[in-house]
């Protein structure tokens, strides 16, 4: 047996000895005025324990918690937990052509909530988060906290769209050195699919990297005007007015890597449907190993012994009416 917390036990300890010392050792009032044999005669109708067999009983349970709050175990070594789940980089689409509203409100707010539903599709998986336009940068590292993935999508706001034409490219570096270390490397793209300039070289370097693309297209093929920060429609420099449709050659992209894509829709089934294959082809997969200390917990004994003294000393204390008959009984010596 071994204590988990000792450093508690050995700087509760000395203190105790020493408040176990001063109470055995320091007379109460009662005694120093009246003789032992006097005081046998006052205390005879007592029901109580004797003040030295109650405080060893006290002393007793104040030293099994001490024990218990030290917490010992059994220690059994470590044991090798192997860890199951899929691990996913999810990255959302920030660019300008977001600000579109093709989709209602806009594609952000949209690609926002097809976002949030994949995450409850993906209970206890461990799940990243980016964001990306021109350049890509991280909003939340690996978790399996959805509730604050989720908080963190609410904060992404129509501030955060920039304007410069879309990297998925850069997009790809940076999915790389997260997905590194990881068995599964799976990146999920909520976007408008970028222009053609945009997925240039990108398959090359996503098979390059090993990753597996996934895409959740955000608009219609019909498109929209591109917006810009006061909500007016943008134009070319000829003068006609910037259009905005979906780019289904990500998707394209994105079976070339072994994974698949789906055009957003108002339902909930669409972005199920895609949780449901990734689940299906990496099911199964380890995602890691820890290390796990095995310990048989032992605090709860001297805990519940602790608990049983303490009850058998506070309930042998004097009582009120036990104290009125000793100061009866000691008139009673005084007349006599």
């Amino acid at each position: 047996m071994e204590f988990v917390h000792p450093q508690f036990f050995w700087v509760m300890i000395v203190p105790f000895v020493i408040f176990v010392f001063l109470v055995t050792t320091n007379k109460d009032k009662v005694a120093r005025i009246f003789d032992e044999k006097v005081l046998a005669r006052l205390r005879a109708d007592s029901e109580t324990l004797p003040n030295s067999l109650r405080n060893l009983v006290l002393f007793s349970a104040v030293f099994l918690m001490i024990v218990a709050l030290s917490r010992p175990v059994i220690d059994k070594g470590e044991t090798v937990v192997t860890l199951k789940g899929i691990t996913v980089l999810a990255a959302l689409d920030i660019s300008g052509s977001m600000r579109s509203r093709d989709r209602y409100p806009n594609r952000l707010e949209f690609a926002k909530k097809k976002l949030k539903e994949f995450f409850d599709a993906m209970p206890g998986d461990e799940l990243g988060l980016v964001a990306f336009a021109h350049n890509a940068f991280v909003l939340s590292p690996f978790t399996s906290d959805t509730a604050t993935l989720k908080q963190i999508i609410d904060g992404v706001n129509e501030d955060y769209i920039n304007m410069a034409s879309t990297d998925l490219r850069a997009l790809a570096d940076l999915a790389a050195q997260l997905l590194k270390k990881k068995e599964q490397k799976i990146l999920i793209v909520f976007t408008d699919g970028g222009d053609k300039e945009a997925l240039q070289g990108l398959g090359e370097r996503l098979k390059e990297y090993g990753i597996t693309l996934y895409a959740v297209l955000v608009g219609t093929e019909k498109g929209a005007p591109v917006l810009d920060r006061k909500g007016h429609p943008m134009k070319k420099k000829n003068g006609t007015l910037a259009i905005t449709q979906i780019n289904k050659g990500l998707g394209e992209i994105a079976k070339a890597t072994g994974g698949n894509y789906v055009i957003a829709g108002y339902g909930r089934g669409d972005v199920r449907r895609l949780a449901g294959e990734i689940h299906r082809k990496f099911s199964g997969r380890s995602k890691g190993e820890i290390r796990v200390r095995e310990r048989v917990e032992l605090f709860v004994y001297p805990l519940v012994g602790a608990v049983i003294l303490l009850l058998m000393g506070l309930s042998s204390m004097p009582r009120s009416g036990q104290k009125f008959r000793i100061k009866r009984r000691k008139k009673r010596e005084v007349r006599l």
